[in-house]
């Protein structure tokens, strides 16, 4: 099977590490029939695009299921930390969303970077998705500030 591209958002960082925005319902079984085994989301329940009963929607097709819920507005340095030690702990493919692979591409940046990742790759890489480091958006601002060394 190909990626599924029209996820939205759909990237590929490796062989072992997908993102993507929101899921819909029939996500989960194409995420397991690419060998995924583990999703971590990053969104918050109650956002209006969020896929409902996903915890049981991934359990359903076998894949293992972390929830680490990041207000867009109040991203923290714990939030980031949990993400880490939830992907390092991930068994298999894992694949990782939020609802625009913001949070998700943000949190990247961060992971690639204290990896050794050049910051001009790191930064283009979480700009295929969105770039608040070059952005004066007042949403931004948040994200800004935990990006920035």
């Amino acid at each position: 099977m190909t990626d599924p591209v029209d996820i939205r958002g759909w990237q590929r960082l490796s062989a072992r590490i997908s993102t993507s925005g929101r899921l819909g319902p029939d996500d989960p079984a194409r995420l397991a029939a690419l060998g995924v085994r583990h999703v971590i989301n990053l969104a918050l329940d109650d956002h209006p695009e969020a896929l409902a009963g996903e915890a049981a929607l991934m359990a359903a097709e076998g894949i293992a299921y972390t929830h680490i819920p990041i207000p867009f507005d109040r991203p923290e340095a714990d939030h980031y930390e949990a993400f880490k030690q939830a992907l390092a702990a991930a068994q298999g493919p894992v694949h990782v969303h939020c609802i625009m692979n913001w949070r998700v591409s943000a949190f990247f940046y961060l992971l690639h970077r204290e990896q050794g990742m050049d910051e001009k790759e790191a930064r283009a890489l979480m700009a295929r998705q969105w770039d608040p480091l070059a952005s004066d958006e007042p949403r931004s601002r948040p994200w800004r500030e935990l990006l920035s060394p």
